[in-house]
């Protein structure tokens, strides 16, 4: 674990789930105030997540975030105050095709949720218990195609397998990563039981940079990032100040300057007030 950073921070980026959103599905009030007065001494705040913005909209309003949203591990990047999307990245229609075929292997099929989420939009092979509690947190709709790949018509901005065998989803992950090179495409996981694949190059940090540096003329010094999966990874890494939260895995505490308390101890508050307020 390496040194905090003693640098002035000018913008705060959190997750959501896990971080600023815990069982509850809602952020606290500790959150929001600790949020409220790092933005009342010129902190510009922003979310990066692996939700569909949609899903993440109302996370925005409800910490009161000024910056476009991060979605989809940042291949979508939206301003909800304009509406215009500064970027989107999807994964291309031939390698989309391919993970179809390879997540509905006869083996795989009965294991796995397949989410295909295009134009802001969630497609499912069937709705299923699993789809209707995802959905439901989520706050989002939902349609079943009877086959996945009529929706490649263009190209999805994210594919993500969902299974409750968490040792499945590690298993497919690193088979993935032998199949793909990093250029082709990007792999991670944002939860144990969600398998996530967007276009190569998409991840926190590279969105992170565009929204710091070409949007506000901010250097990653000046920067608190607080996440707690393995798809925060990159953006802690990338953040002056990368925190990681109490419940995130051990290796990705590893590489955080700091760890936080649990997001069920409101430990984004707490690490706000030790890096900014205080």
């Amino acid at each position: 674990m390496s040194s905090t950073s003693t640098a002035e921070i000018k913008l705060l980026i959190v997750d959501i789930d896990g971080t600023i959103a815990g069982k509850s599905n809602q952020v606290s009030t500790r959150v929001k105030q600790a949020i409220a007065a790092a933005q009342a001494q010129g902190v510009r705040v922003g979310i990066a997540t692996g939700r569909m913005y949609r899903s993440a909209l109302r996370f925005h309003h409800d910490i009161g975030a000024d910056l476009p949203i991060m979605a989809y591990q940042g291949a979508w990047i939206q301003d909800p105050a304009t509406g215009i999307t500064h970027r989107h990245s999807p994964v291309p229609v031939e390698i989309a095709h391919e993970l179809i075929d390879y997540f509905e292997q006869p083996d795989l099929l009965d294991q796995l949720s397949i989410h295909v989420y295009r134009d802001d939009c969630l497609y499912v092979r069937e709705i299923n218990a699993d789809t209707e509690l995802y959905v439901g947190r989520s706050g989002i709709g939902v349609s079943a195609v009877a086959d996945l790949r009529t929706v490649l018509t263009d190209r999805p901005t994210k594919i993500l397998a969902m299974s409750e065998d968490v040792e499945l989803i590690d298993q497919l992950r690193l088979e993935l990563l032998q199949r793909y090179t990093p250029a082709q495409l990007h792999v991670t996981t944002s939860v144990p039981i969600f398998l996530e694949t967007t276009q190569s190059g998409v991840n926190k940090a590279t969105a992170i940079d565009y929204i710091a540096q070409e949007l506000l003329g901010i250097k990653p010094e000046n920067i608190l990032a607080i996440g707690d999966n393995y798809n925060d990874v990159e953006m802690i890494g990338y953040a002056g100040i990368g925190v990681a939260m109490g419940n995130a895995p051990a290796d990705v505490q590893s590489i955080a300057n700091w760890v936080a308390p649990d997001v069920e101890a409101d430990g984004v508050a707490v690490a706000i007030e030790k890096f900014i307020l205080a």
